[in-house]
């Protein structure tokens, strides 16, 4: 009788699909993915693991073309990484992976992704992702304050509040 009880009681959430799709809202860099025929598994579709690789050739991408992260003075580690799967991707799609910092903190930042689907001049969401980085001091391979011109940069490429 208790178990039903609480049960009953129990706060009803959205289902993970529909948080999924309300995951993004905006995001000011996109970046065309060229699929490879490595990429693909028996069933005909980007295996699930590739799906990190495209995460990681965007965010290079963007720190690179929108950040100009200066690699030789500070490094990122990936703390945390996590894909959320909602469509397969096959081998006939064009895809793009859209990304943004999402939040900037003293010495880590987390980048949102979004890769979808190109059909004509619609985009489909295939997944959404997010990685937590940190900012890593070479000399002692620890934490490190985010370089303030890279920092300044996200913030003012993001519209964030600094």
């Amino acid at each position: 009788m208790i178990f039903k009880t609480l049960w009953q009681n129990k706060s009803k959430t959205k289902d993970k699909l529909a948080e999924i799709k309300s995951f993004s809202d905006k995001f000011n860099y996109k970046t065309n993915i060229h699929l490879r025929f490595i990429d693909f598994d028996m069933m005909g579709h980007v295996n699930n693991s590739v799906y990190f690789t495209y995460l990681e050739i965007a965010r290079t991408k963007y720190w690179e073309e929108i950040i100009k992260w200066d690699w030789k003075k500070t490094g990122i580690v990936i703390a945390h990484a996590e894909v959320d799967y909602i469509q397969p991707i096959f081998a006939n799609d064009k895809i793009a992976i859209h990304v943004k910092t999402s939040r900037i903190g003293e010495t880590s930042f987390d980048l949102d992704y979004q890769i979808v689907k190109i059909k004509g001049n619609e985009e489909i969401i295939c997944s959404k992702g997010k990685t937590v980085c940190i900012a890593v001091d070479y000399a002692t391979k620890r934490p490190t304050t985010i370089p303030a011109a890279e920092k300044q940069k996200m913030i003012g490429f993001e519209q964030l509040g600094g």
